[in-house]
């Protein structure tokens, strides 16, 4: 008899159990946690592990605990694809932050997510490829698009008084799609662009693509890449050759591995435009300081602001929606997003879920800035212009 009682305890607890893990909803997170973006990564990672924790700490997500659930995209297409078939078909995932690229976001999207009635929210892709896929509603970003960008770098750039350059742009999605948006803007604008070069990826020299990008006496170069591949390849043969001297980047070349590789004295005359959060933000600082005191440091890292952003945002959306059910979230991402309502900032979990449990509006203002999507899932932002610091990077001025 007592066994028997015992193995009854134990068959209930072990019930317990499973209903306790059962309660908890798995949220996908896909990055390209290696390839030419690693050296972005880390702090990232601790960005969407930060809005993971403080749900949980605060009340946790629907009726258990939110878990994040990692995808690497190796930083390819058919990486993407890999990754996120696990997220979709083996982690039944019910909504998904990332990726980052432009071309992973893409491939991970037209490939699985759409077809499997996915949502997937972007803190980083830029390609205006994005704006017109047929996505079924599917697909947001809460960075704007690269028309945007490229017309405030023509801006940047004539605004310092450069009125010729050299371009080479990287032949893929995000250096494509920027690329030639900078150079329309730039042209139509007045500049005279005197040589350009479409590359690829993954060369040990472009010496070759210098030597032409040389011709016509551009006074700098515009380079649209990875500093983790060929934008930093590119940029250190240019110095080693004595070819350039002045460089012009985007987002992708704004990476601390620049610095490290070249040197700051190197891009002292150098600066960069990235996606960027508002002047003032009060929403950042609260990031900021939750950021340091449970890291240490790095909430100044690009794109940190806008990857915890993503990441509270799909968690919001499943609270909103109430159940992980993928049909319901892509309406409950626009309505925690979007006006009216009551306004929620970074960290305020146990606020957004109360209010949402009395059945009223919110309306989150992030660190990132505020996220109105429009029908095809963008949204306007902000740019930076940023300039060499020591061992990273200072912010000098934003366009909006």
């Amino acid at each position: 008899m007592r066994k028997s009682i015992m193995l009854v305890a134990a068959s209930a607890l072990l019930c317990s159990s499973a209903l306790a893990q059962a309660a908890d909803t798995k949220v996908g997170i896909l990055m390209d946690i290696t390839g030419p973006i690693a050296n972005f990564i880390p702090p990232l990672q601790n960005a969407a592990n930060l809005a993971v924790k403080q749900v949980n700490d605060q009340g946790g997500l629907l009726d258990g605990n939110a878990v994040a659930v990692y995808g690497d995209t190796t930083g390819t297409s058919q990486g993407a694809v890999d990754a996120a078939q696990k997220l979709a078909n083996v982690e039944n995932v019910p909504i998904v932050m990332g990726a980052l690229m432009s071309g992973t976001t893409i491939a991970a999207a037209e490939a699985v997510f759409i077809p499997t009635g996915i949502v997937q929210l972007s803190p980083t892709a830029t390609s205006p490829a994005m704006t017109d896929m047929k996505d079924n509603d599917l697909v947001y970003r809460i960075v704007p698009s690269d028309n945007f960008q490229g017309d405030v770098l023509a801006k940047m750039v004539l605004d310092e008084g450069i009125n010729k350059v050299a371009v080479t742009y990287v032949n893929n999605d995000y250096g494509v799609g920027i690329g030639q948006t900078f150079m329309d803007a730039y042209r139509g604008a007045g500049g005279e662009v005197v040589a350009e070069v479409k590359h690829e990826e993954k060369k040990d020299s472009y010496r070759s693509e210098l030597a032409s990008l040389t011709q016509g006496g551009a006074e700098a170069l515009v380079v649209v890449a990875y500093a983790g591949d060929s934008g930093g390849k590119i940029v250190k043969q240019a110095i080693e050759g004595g070819l350039f001297t002045r460089f012009i980047g985007t987002d992708g070349l704004r990476d601390d591995l620049l610095i490290q590789n070249v040197g700051a004295e190197a891009l002292k005359t150098s600066f960069f435009s990235s996606p960027t959060s508002p002047a003032d933000n009060p929403a950042q600082t609260t990031l900021h300081a939750a950021f340091n005191a449970e890291y240490g440091e790095g909430a100044d890292k690009a794109f940190v602001d806008q990857t915890y952003d993503a990441t509270f945002l799909t968690l919001l959306a499943i609270e909103k929606a109430g159940s992980a059910d993928r049909a319901k979230l892509a309406a409950a991402l626009r309505e925690v997003a979007s006006a009216p309502g009551e306004k929620v900032g970074p960290g305020e979990w146990s606020k957004a879920k109360q209010l949402i449990s009395e059945g009223k509006d919110i309306d989150y203002d992030g660190a990132g800035g505020t996220y109105e999507f429009d029908a095809n899932g963008d949204v306007r932002g902000y740019i930076g212009k940023f300039v060499a610091d020591g061992s990273s990077y200072k912010q000098i001025a934003v366009f909006e």
